[in-house]
């Protein structure tokens, strides 16, 4: 399998975009680019397709998303969805088990959902919150339609919008949203009535049988795995409007406890979650539930 560190280090918005478009330019046939929308400073959403027929869905063949970056400050799941984009496209017809999971899957990355934060974002204990929330000062995270309150009506931030369109106008099954500032994965619902105690979906033996959670086990989590609301409450979250709103079935999974990591950090945090990375990409293929 080719070197897995192939981009390992910090790059910027403008980068970013060229990378993405360099992969597809040499990976066509295999790759396809799109746009969601901008942000609220112009910035474009932009959406890398993975697939053996990357530009348009097909019945039997599973749609599933990695969305990164939704806090600008939190940067390692960014990088880690470009670093996953060359591995799945440069081991393609090379690696048996990238190849299957290449042609049996659909695979969308959005490694930047808030392309305004992270432009502001800085290293460092001072940049704890810099960057977290969209131009507008709004916490992405807390902008979707609650679960709870679904008669509430407010006009959401375009990074929400254009998420929430893109969601609806694809079948997606699986999904995760990838953040930076604990170690563990969480499950919804995210919103319960009373917090701290599980707030579990009709879903809840599979969110945490194992054909859902998989290499990311307790052993390599600090927090372990739980639910959003027993951890903490989270109202207008993405990944509760994905289940309730979608049909789609997210988790969130937090990847390291330091929100904007150093070069160095960012390959310990590769080699840490490239496998799981990669396997929970393949619990799309392990349920028939998902046709």
């Amino acid at each position: 399998m080719e070197n897995y560190t192939t981009i390992m280090q910090r790059i910027g918005y403008f980068n970013e975009t060229m990378q993405i478009k360099s992969l597809h330019e040499k990976y066509p046939h295999i790759t396809y680019l799109y746009e969601i929308g901008k942000s609220l400073q112009g910035r474009p959403l932009i959406v890398l397709a993975i697939g053996k027929n990357p530009m348009k869905h097909l019945p039997g063949i599973p749609e599933f998303k990695y969305v990164a970056n939704i806090h600008g400050n939190e940067i390692s799941g960014r990088e880690l969805l470009l670093c996953l984009a060359n591995i799945l496209v440069i081991n393609y017809g090379k690696n048996e088990v990238l190849t299957r999971l290449v042609n049996r899957t659909r695979i969308h990355l959005l490694p930047t959902m808030n392309p305004d934060g992270f432009s502001v974002a800085i290293p460092g204990k001072y940049g704890w919150l810099q960057g977290r929330t969209n131009a507008a000062n709004v916490d992405l995270n807390r902008d979707f339609p609650q679960r709870l309150n679904p008669a509430m009506i407010r006009n959401v931030q375009p990074e929400t919008s254009a998420v929430m369109r893109w969601t609806r106008s694809i079948p997606f099954v699986l999904s995760a949203n990838l953040h930076d500032g604990s170690l563990v994965v969480n499950f919804p619902y995210d919103d319960g009535k009373i917090e701290g105690i599980e707030a579990k979906t009709g879903d809840h033996k599979l969110f945490v049988g194992p054909r859902c959670i998989n290499q990311h086990d307790d052993d390599s989590l600090d927090e372990g795995i739980t639910n959003g609301n027993k951890w903490y409450r989270v109202s207008g979250g993405m990944q509760d409007w994905n289940y309730v709103f979608a049909n789609c079935f997210e988790l969130t999974i937090e990847m390291n406890c330091v929100k904007y990591s150093s070069d160095e950090q960012l390959k310990q945090i590769w080699n840490e979650h490239k496998f799981a990375l990669i396997s929970f990409i393949e619990k799309v293929n392990t349920l028939t539930i998902w046709f």
